[in-house]
């Protein structure tokens, strides 16, 4: 198993909106191709019972939903997942809420609806479906909304390390690519961290090139 990734030191400048006492709610987004694993990376670190729009898959689908490399695969989401996480000891106390995705590229046009008001999106990525990971990520790219690369380490997948995984993707460099078992939680926790602290620095950047904040971060 992967070891967690460190929390960020100091997420104390995450949002300006939040009061003393109060935890700083941000919202974020969980994407990936279709089979990465959301569901179970929402699943495995919320604190209340997800809700889930898992429906079972059909023959109906067979066309469109590749299940090559996915044999035990049974449902598919066909809305969102939606989790909590609240993290009250960090320097900030932080309210995470999660949005699971649709893997599937013809829900992009909910992967909009979804990103509204979102800090920053995560992708999770099978390395052994790699070219299902192209869409996402060119997605929040386009949209210009903070993303960090989780590679899920599935039983039996290639190992591959992480700057090969961006090197495949043709990530810029100042896109976090990291590792997570995705059903463990402190690995999906530190995922989250890793992407608050990528968002702030992203919003502080733009603000030191004068530019106006990212308006996603303006919704949260």
């Amino acid at each position: 198993m992967p070891s967690p990734i460190p929390r960020p030191d100091d997420p104390s400048t995450v949002s300006p909106h939040s009061q003393a006492g109060a935890p700083t709610v941000l919202k974020i987004v969980i994407a990936g191709g279709f089979g990465a694993g959301k569901t179970t990376a929402v699943g495995a670190v919320s604190e209340i019972t997800p809700l889930s729009t898992e429906e079972y898959l059909t023959e109906a689908s067979a066309d469109v939903d590749s299940l090559a490399g996915l044999a035990s695969k049974r449902t598919t989401t066909v809305a969102f997942d939606f989790g909590r996480l609240s993290l009250p000891d960090a320097p900030v106390p932080l309210e995470l809420f999660l949005f699971g995705t649709p893997g599937q590229d013809r829900f992009v046009d909910l992967w909009y609806d979804l990103s509204r008001g979102a800090v920053g999106a995560v992708v999770l990525v099978d390395t052994r479906r790699l070219e299902s990971s192209f869409t996402p990520v060119s997605f929040f790219e386009d949209i210009g909304l903070p993303l960090v690369v989780a590679v899920n380490q599935f039983d039996g997948a290639h190992p591959y390390h992480p700057e090969q995984v961006r090197a495949a993707l043709e990530l810029p460099a100042a896109v976090p690519v990291v590792t997570c078992d995705a059903r463990d939680t402190n690995h999906v926790a530190g995922v989250l961290l890793a992407l608050v602290d990528h968002a702030v620095n992203c919003a502080a950047t733009t603000n030191r090139a004068g530019h106006a904040p990212s308006t996603t971060l303006q919704d949260v």
